[in-house]
């Protein structure tokens, strides 16, 4: 079961953290808005009342994870494009260790990049 949940989310870690990024972006909206605005306030960020100061709170953190993992997301997939588009056997096994660790995290289409470019380069 948790080896299903973790393939999940490595396969949607994209996704996963951009929804994670606009769900911090709109939970801190509301109490920004409640407390800069008080007289003039929707109903519905009226109806959230005393729950403002805790959705500021999970809106931080969401906001906060969000970006840590787009942040990795785009780190790792760069650093990966950069080592398959060499044609040299020599540098792509100077950084195959550090390539397959990083691998390991991403989605699988990356792995089958990965093990595509190793038959190439008829490495293993």
């Amino acid at each position: 079961m948790g080896g299903k949940i973790v393939g999940f989310v490595r396969e949607y870690i994209f996704a996963l953290s951009i929804i994670a990024l606009l769900l911090g972006i709109v939970a801190i909206m509301f109490p920004i808005i409640h407390y800069a605005l008080a007289d003039m306030q929707p109903d519905l960020i009226r109806a959230v009342g005393e729950w403002n100061f805790y959705l500021i709170i999970i809106g931080f953190i969401s906001l906060a994870a969000g970006l840590w993992y787009l942040f990795v997301y785009l780190k790792n997939r760069k650093f990966i494009i950069e080592e398959i588009d060499t044609n040299r056997r020599s540098e792509f096994m100077k950084r195959h260790g550090e390539l397959i660790n990083v691998v390991r995290k991403m989605p699988l289409k990356f792995q089958e990049m990965v093990e595509e470019k190793e038959r190439e380069l008829k490495i293993k």
